[in-house]
């Protein structure tokens, strides 16, 4: 029986992916300026915070100047975020179904790079945005580090595991 429910459930291990997925897709969904709009006020935030902990006391001029500075960084960083999260997300699952080392990198890569490459042909149909090679590129090298996290981390709680049975048997 419990087997069954396992089988079952087994599944249901990919839907934090399709979560995931949506959530870029609805990001995705927005407009130029909309996602704009909600970068800037990420960025602005960050140096806001910034100059707290400081204690810099910066007027907004000098706030509006490294808001602009770090706004690029910060809507790549989130591009990469995005896809990290998204490949964790699929290598896990892929890992409990028993793929491992180069087979884990490739079919999680393959569906997240996948993904990252439908989700710029998707901005193409959206007002203000369009599809972007060094998107695809910056998205890529997320997933690949989300892979590569959860294989070492899966390898190193396995060694780990094997190492104890052997001291007990």
């Amino acid at each position: 029986m419990k087997k069954f429910f396992i089988l079952l459930l087994k599944p249901f291990s990919f839907l934090p992916a399709l979560l995931v997925m949506y959530m870029i897709f609805s990001f995705s969904s927005q407009t130029g300026a909309q996602s704009g709009n909600l970068s800037y006020k990420i960025s602005h935030e960050v140096i806001v915070t910034a100059d707290k902990i400081l204690n810099k006391h910066m007027s907004e001029e000098r706030i509006a100047y490294y808001t602009d500075k770090i706004h690029t960084p910060v809507r790549k960083l989130a591009h990469m975020s995005e896809y990290f999260v998204l490949a964790v997300c699929v290598s896990l699952p892929l890992y409990v179904y028993g793929l491992r080392g180069i087979l884990l990198i490739l079919f999680a890569g393959i569906i997240s790079v996948g993904f990252a490459c439908t989700d710029e042909f998707h901005q193409s149909f959206v007002a203000g945005r369009g599809p972007s090679k060094r998107d695809v590129m910056i998205d890529s090298i997320g997933a690949f580090a989300g892979i590569i996290l959860v294989q070492f981390l899966c390898w190193n709680a396995l060694r780990r595991s094997r190492s104890k049975n052997r001291r007990r048997g």
